[in-house]
């Protein structure tokens, strides 16, 4: 595979998946390549390879003869995810925080955006920076083969993330990610780390009370 095809592929991935969090693209609707490539402006390979890729991170799925849909994200489905995932954000933050190399400034960078998202009240922007905040403090973190194994799970996480807005007050929701990004500036690796994993673990509360709703609702009489 050329390099330029490789680029364009990525491209393409990152312009469907900034639609899939941003809603633009809803659970379950049909991701046609033939239209995806005409409205990109591109042949139906990248968008072809760029699928593949959002299906390795559980964002799409494809049936034979039915081609790919946005994947629609169940809470239980999501709840095995949470105990990996907290374990990730930890070190990610723990290893942010000793990186002689970090830019701390870029945290701030997305706060600043969630809150300019809350203040607007754009659920959408704002669940787009939550996610890019946790994927730059995986990048800080200077370790690859992290960062992809993140990329499997909080892609999800962050995707639907979407659906607890009724869960949290949008202003509160950027605070929330205050301390993490004040804790790796000063280096303080162990307390990045703790901060972390309260962070996730808030999140993961949300969605167990979630599923528990749901399941006392299912119940006959």
């Amino acid at each position: 595979m050329s390099i330029a095809r490789t680029v364009l592929r990525e491209q393409v991935k990152d312009v469907l998946l900034e639609r899939i969090l941003r809603g633009e693209l809803e659970p379950g609707e049909r991701l046609v390549e033939t239209r995806l490539a005409r409205e990109l402006g591109t042949s139906q390979a990248p968008v072809r390879e760029a699928l593949r890729d959002l299906q390795l991170l559980r964002l799409v799925e494809s049936e034979p003869f039915r081609g790919a849909r946005v994947r629609a994200v169940d809470d239980s489905q999501l709840l095995p995810v949470f105990p990996v995932r907290v374990v990730l954000e930890e070190l990610a933050a723990s290893a942010a925080a000793r990186n002689p190399d970090r830019d701390s400034g870029a945290l701030d960078r997305e706060v600043d955006s969630m809150r300019e998202a809350a203040a607007a009240g754009d659920w959408r922007t704002q669940i787009v920076h939550d996610l890019a905040f946790h994927r730059t403090m995986v990048e800080l973190a200077g370790n690859e083969p992290l960062l992809q194994s993140w990329l499997v799970l909080g892609v999800e996480v962050s995707t639907a993330f979407a659906t607890y807005q009724t869960f949290w007050d949008q202003t509160e929701l950027a605070e929330f990610h205050v301390p993490i990004a004040e804790a790796i500036r000063a280096g303080d690796a162990r307390r990045a780390g703790a901060e972390a994993r309260k962070h996730v673990r808030r999140t993961e509360r949300v969605v167990r009370q979630r599923v528990r709703d749901a399941r006392r609702r299912a119940r006959p009489g």
